[in-house]
């Protein structure tokens, strides 16, 4: 079988990292949480990086790490946020053969999971269920174009990794549709 990644995509807090982490085990595929590849990469975390150098700063950051995650095979990578936002990005895991799943979470129950974060810089705001909403309307679209796969992500994330590992199987297949 062909080990193109599963490269997992959405609005923060739609389970990403959890999905991921349980999806890897469920197929055997490594995870790469790739905030955290950033993160040990650049010797700062997300906030620190976002402090010191902007969100752009850390897009570049960002880009350069997609493009090297993208070549290792078989892995599940739980992208950022904002990861398929970039075409650029989108396009290095397509072009080594990676399918991007969009996990589609509803827009209450991101709101629920993401009211007391403290780590996401974005939400770093007053006014965070408008930040909240105002970011989900923009980048839904978005996920939507890069995903060759949409799964709904409002289920427990065991139930949503099973889903992601099923699709294993059909990988080969939803290369041939893109």
């Amino acid at each position: 079988m062909n080990k193109g990644n599963i490269i997992l995509c959405g609005f923060m807090g739609c389970g990403k990292t959890s999905v991921g982490r349980r999806a890897a085990e469920f197929t055997g595929r490594e995870l790469c949480d790739l905030d955290r590849y950033i993160e040990e990469r650049a010797g700062m975390t997300v906030s620190e990086i976002f402090s010191r150098y902007g969100e752009e700063g850390f897009r570049r950051l960002e880009r350069q790490a997609a493009r090297e995650v993208a070549g290792t095979p078989g892995l599940i990578i739980a992208s950022g946020g904002g990861t398929v936002l970039s075409p650029a990005n989108v396009e290095a895991f397509h072009s080594a053969g990676g399918v991007i799943v969009f996990l589609d979470a509803p827009l209450a129950a991101l709101q629920e999971r993401l009211k007391n974060d403290k780590r996401r810089p974005l939400l770093q705001v007053p006014d965070r269920r408008r930040v909240i909403s105002e970011l989900y309307e923009k980048r839904i679209p978005l996920y939507r174009a890069a995903a060759d796969v949409t799964i709904d992500a409002g289920a427990p994330p065991v139930t949503v990794a099973r889903r992601v590992a099923r699709l294993e199987k059909n990988l080969d297949n939803t290369r041939d549709m893109r």
